[in-house]
């Protein structure tokens, strides 16, 4: 049998997260599943203001959060920002009151049912809020629809890891990015290499698991993409509390994992903040 090659291989992978968060989309659930915390209770865990959640378009919040790349943002009115893997348009919605009118919210998905579920509810935010600032587009993360040196912040929320290729959407945010713009990402990392059954388990890649890369590996691609004052602020608390969520995935993954060992022992949640630097 032929060996597939790195751009099947990559394609692989995107059909089945593509697949796993049409599911998603359409039937509801978690990139965890069924059994997850109700998402309300996980975004207040990781930083999220009551107020804001419950200002949310009905819908938006689908608890695929790791951390709150908006606050580590501290976004100001007027600016542009472009949220990778937008999904239902969680972060989008919330970043748009915060750069208020003269701003723009750019959220960037691949999955289609992601995209039609966030469009729909554009108007309801805009008649809610007065606002006509968001906009979502469908496209892949390592080819970004976006213009070079347009937006002033890139946000994501525990995305990057399910991309096959790390460095280009690392390359690709420094392309997008205006001379002196920042990256504030929220993502899953390795703290070491989890063992092989785990990588190989589909449920745990769509769980933003199985893609994670090392921490250290974080800081090499956004260094090597030309990004500068790379900050990395790991966030344990995340996994740590997923063992009180009666969570599927973690049990599952638990149970293959070295006796004794737990997942925070593997994985954490990262803040990764840097920017582009001034012409």
């Amino acid at each position: 049998m032929a060996t597939a090659t790195k751009s099947e291989q990559a394609e692989s992978v995107r059909a089945k997260v593509r697949s796993g968060y049409a599911g998603i989309a359409t039937r509801g659930g978690s990139c965890c599943g069924p059994g997850r915390a109700d998402s309300a209770r996980l975004a207040e865990h990781i930083g999220y203001d009551a107020k804001e959640l419950a200002a949310l378009p009905a819908g938006a919040n689908l608890g695929l959060s790791c951390g709150n790349p908006t606050a580590l943002a501290s976004l100001k009115p007027g600016e542009a920002v472009l949220d990778l893997g937008s999904g239902a348009g969680f972060d989008v919605f919330i970043a748009a009151r915060k750069v208020g009118a003269k701003g723009l919210v750019i959220g960037v998905d691949m999955t289609p049912e992601m995209l039609a579920k966030a469009r729909a509810n554009i108007a309801k935010f805009s008649k809610r809020t007065g606002l006509k600032n968001v906009e979502f587009r469908l496209g892949e993360i390592e080819h970004l629809p976006v213009a070079d040196n347009s937006v002033d912040v890139v946000i994501s929320n525990c995305v990057i890891n399910l991309s096959p290729d790390k460095p280009q959407v690392w390359r690709e945010i420094a392309r997008v990015l205006k001379p002196g713009g920042r990256v504030s990402v929220s993502d899953l990392a390795l703290l070491k290499p989890l063992p092989l059954k785990i990588r190989k388990m589909v449920e745990a890649l769509v769980g933003c698991v199985a893609g994670a890369v090392l921490v250290q590996e974080t800081e090499r691609m956004a260094g090597e993409a030309g990004l500068v004052d790379i900050l990395l602020t790991p966030k344990p608390g995340y996994v740590e509390a997923m063992a009180e969520w009666n969570d599927p995935l973690y049990a599952k993954i638990v149970r293959s994992l070295p006796k004794g060992a737990k997942p925070s022992d593997f994985v954490t949640s990262l803040e990764v903040s840097a920017r582009k630097p001034e012409r």
